[in-house]
């Protein structure tokens, strides 16, 4: 994402230089310059959380932060809150934290400005949860918010 914000911040000023008059101590714009506004792009983001846990991590904090950011000024189509669990413990158990983790983070969705009614929450548990060898158990500890996003009207 940092790569797409710079490629539009290169874009608006090479724009900007070309529609500058270079003759003169002053630039003086000869023409009206577009202004690029948001680039309304869906995403997802993964919110992670500690073993046996619905607590929101400063991480966490910062990652819906982000979110708040990255969706400003665009008009939000949908919000799907996905809640995961690891394979430890029953499986009814781990069904019942992904769900928690899903409302708490559509909570915290809801108090950064996204409207809560508009989201579909899902608790998938510990379903899928066998990891290949090697890979870490934290990745199933996490929600995933699926962000979809379209242009403001006009």
């Amino acid at each position: 994402m940092k790569t797409m914000k710079a490629t539009i911040l290169i874009g608006a000023v090479l724009t900007l230089a070309a529609c500058a008059e270079t003759s003169g101590p002053w630039r003086t714009l000869k023409r009206p310059v577009a202004v690029a506004g948001p680039t309304c792009l869906s995403f997802t983001s993964s919110i992670y959380f500690d073993q046996d846990s619905a607590a929101l991590t400063p991480e966490a904090r910062m990652v819906l932060a982000n979110a708040r950011t990255q969706a400003k000024g665009c008009r939000v189509e949908s919000v799907r809150v996905i809640g995961l669990a690891d394979a430890v413990g029953a499986s009814e158990a781990n069904l019942a934290l992904s769900k928690r983790r899903a409302d708490v983070v559509s909570s915290a969705l809801a108090a950064h400005g996204f409207g809560k009614a508009d989201f579909d929450l899902a608790a998938v548990g510990d379903a899928g949860a066998r990891a290949p060898s090697g890979a870490a158990a934290p990745l199933r500890r996490r929600a995933d918010i699926v962000f979809a996003l379209a242009s403001p009207a006009r």
